[in-house]
């Protein structure tokens, strides 16, 4: 059925407008992103055929390429740029630092800011968190992008930023994709190197999150931080 040849209160547009976003399905999310259909299938019928495409679901949105979005019958470059657009502008506002900085208080409240983003990478990427000294984000700093299995990762470059910012502390996030967050060794041995860096510049390093597929380990939290774990 075309969106036309719905009533009107259930057109994607009109429901938005009338209930607000939150009250559309995720077809109809990204039926509006498509703007349109094929002259075979509306714009839902689009956007039920591209979620439907993987077992994921709409989590599959969060690693799609515009080549396998492409693959899907009626979806060209306009449309698959639409999605990967919104879906990037979702990433970027979940790890935005506020205009009021946000406090973190513990390891939880530092995974959430950035499990989502990370957790469907299919490289390795270290962050760095710099916080001033009442633990309020300063900014979010991309260190390095490594391959598949290792990320180097050179004190120069990490600290760098935490310097000319004047951060107190800092943390260290880095993914896994695997899926399992469980730090190996050399994430042990990289964060005591860092972390014995930070003392000489009186730059805290306060914690290093490794995230997986929608979990967390925190290396302070399981004691592997200031060489606990050699």
């Amino acid at each position: 059925m075309k969106i036309k040849a719905l009533p009107e209160s259930e057109r994607p547009v009109e429901k938005t407008i009338r209930c607000g976003v939150s009250a559309l399905s995720n077809s109809e999310l990204v039926a509006i992103l498509l703007g349109s259909g094929t002259r075979d299938k509306s714009a839902i019928g689009l956007a039920e055929d591209i979620i439907s495409r993987d077992s994921k679901g709409i989590s599959y949105l969060a690693e799609s390429s515009a080549q396998e979005l492409m693959s899907v019958n009626g979806v060209g470059r306009s449309k698959a740029a639409r999605v990967l657009a919104a879906v990037e502008l979702g990433k970027r506002i979940s790890t935005a630092p506020r205009e009021t900085r946000m406090s973190v208080e513990c390891s939880e409240d530092i995974a959430a800011m950035f499990i989502e983003d990370m957790r469907y990478e299919k490289r390795e990427i270290f962050k760095a968190l710099l916080l001033n000294p009442r633990g309020e984000v300063i900014s979010v700093e991309t260190i390095s992008v490594g391959e598949l299995t290792s990320t180097l990762v050179h004190p120069r470059e990490v600290f760098s930023q935490a310097v000319k910012k004047s951060a107190a502390g800092i943390v260290f996030i880095h993914n896994h994709p695997s899926g399992n967050p469980e730090p190996s060794r050399e994430d042990i041995e990289t964060t005591d190197r860092l972390s014995a860096c930070g003392k000489l510049l009186g730059i805290a390093v306060v914690d290093h999150i490794v995230i997986g597929d929608g979990r967390y380990c925190s290396m302070r939290s399981m004691g592997l931080m200031d060489g606990s774990g050699s």
